[in-house]
């Protein structure tokens, strides 16, 4: 099992670029089995759950073909329509193939998804908008089991809350579906307006993605398309964390800077300075005067859950006392515990977090629980005293593609072991 040592204490100096969104190409990847046409899809980054992803499709029936981060995909024909619990144990976007293996294929089986220990992401938001489109669902024996023979049918829906995942796979049925279906209380997130250019691209009907009213008009069938993934924003802003943290100079490239408000915002009330050098460029500068600012998770545009334990990590080094709330997820504290062992300050309140600052971190043993709580502990091994081993790094690799390398690239003392 492969682990990262860092030696910490150096402040990180150049560019780093930022790769295309795996949030993005995960819906988008599933959004190609709407139709039997070529679908060819730029800046797929290579990380581990695109890799499922991939296997899935395969799975499904559809033919894959790789070259660099350019995927082309078609899915003629669908074999099985099928999401096996083996080759989707490790990740939790599984259920985004619901909605277009029903709409297409008129059933679908999809194993209740895995991933990151982070909290329950239920998926009856999901199932409840199927079912208003009028398809019938069971669970069994740990699977999702959902048929419409013959077809969905437009619906108005309403999420009790914002749901992403939610979005995007009613987003992917409704688009099938006869008639009109209208989400309300849609997320926001740019990753959905990313999907809804490609399935416009693809001959769909949608209008207000992007918006909390989505409206789409059903169509017979859907085409081919090419289209290039956006930035990860989130990769982005845990690399403008890096930068701060370490007290460096360091611009980061390829991401969309309209996409980071809210970490922004946060950033430059803590005295970091940030500026926008150029179209898709940031360069943040560290600072000693580090101050601790409150921070609160919320749905897009607010500031967003995934940067949530970079922000804490952050935080260790600011003055003062920080109150990090996490609204999103109610299991979202676990790396609190391991940067508690590298010398953070830090005490867990329900669904708070209060983290006294500045401390001296000391490199130590710890244990990656979660994706984005990997990358908090490589954070917070950057500026650490010593050498610091993380295991598991295999979480990290599930949605950072070559960290380790682009670090290296622009001064951290970083290796894989």
């Amino acid at each position: 099992m492969d682990k990262f040592v860092i030696k910490g204490g150096v402040a990180l100096h150049g560019e780093i670029a930022t790769s295309g969104a795996k949030n993005s190409a995960l819906p988008v990847l599933a959004a190609t089995l709407l139709t039997s046409e070529p679908v060819s899809l730029r800046r797929i980054p290579r990380v581990r759950d695109i890799r499922t992803m991939l296997k899935l499709i395969e799975n499904i029936g559809a033919r894959v073909e790789v070259s660099g981060d350019t995927v082309r995909i078609e899915a003629g024909e669908i074999v099985s329509p099928e999401a096996p619990y083996e080759l989707v144990k490790t990740m939790r976007a599984s259920s985004l193939v619901l909605g277009p293996l029903v709409a297409r294929a008129g059933r679908a089986r999809v194993s209740l998804p895995g991933g990151c220990a982070i909290g329950a992401r239920p998926v009856n938001l999901h199932l409840s908008g199927l079912e208003q489109l009028g398809a019938r669902i069971h669970q069994v024996h740990g699977y999702i089991e959902a048929e419409a023979p013959g077809g969905l049918r437009g619906a108005p829906i309403q999420f009790d809350r914002i749901t992403v995942t939610g979005t995007e796979d009613l987003m992917m049925a409704a688009v099938l579906a006869r008639g009109e279906t209208v989400l309300e209380n849609a997320a926001r997130e740019p990753e959905v307006l990313d999907l809804a250019e490609l399935l416009i691209q693809m001959g769909a009907k949608i209008e207000g993605a992007g918006s909390s009213t989505i409206r789409i008009q059903g169509v017979a069938r859907l085409g081919a398309a090419a289209h290039t993934i956006i930035s990860d924003r989130i990769e982005a802003g845990t690399f403008l964390v890096a930068g701060a943290m370490t007290g460096g100079d360091l611009t980061v490239t390829n991401c969309v800077p309209e996409h980071l408000g809210a970490l922004i915002g946060k950033m430059r009330q803590a005295g970091i300075g940030i500026e926008q050098t150029g179209t898709g460029e940031l360069r943040v500068r560290g600072t000693r005067a580090l101050r601790s600012v409150d921070m609160t998770t919320e749905e897009y545009p607010g500031f967003p859950t995934d940067l949530q334990a970079q922000y804490m990590a952050l935080m260790t080094q600011a003055e003062g006392i920080a109150i990090v709330k996490e609204n999103i997820f109610e299991n979202r504290f676990m790396h609190a515990q391991e940067l508690a062992r590298m010398g953070a300050n830090i005490r867990l309140e329900g669904r708070q977090a209060i983290v006294a600052g500045p401390r001296e971190l000391s490199g130590a043993q710890v244990i990656a629980s979660d994706l984005r709580a990997s990358a908090s502990l490589v954070l917070a091994a950057l500026v650490a005293r010593g050498e610091t081993t993380i295991d598991r790094v295999y979480h990290i690799d599930r949605g950072y593609e070559k960290i380790e390398e682009k670090l290296a690239g622009v001064g951290a003392q970083i290796r894989r072991a």
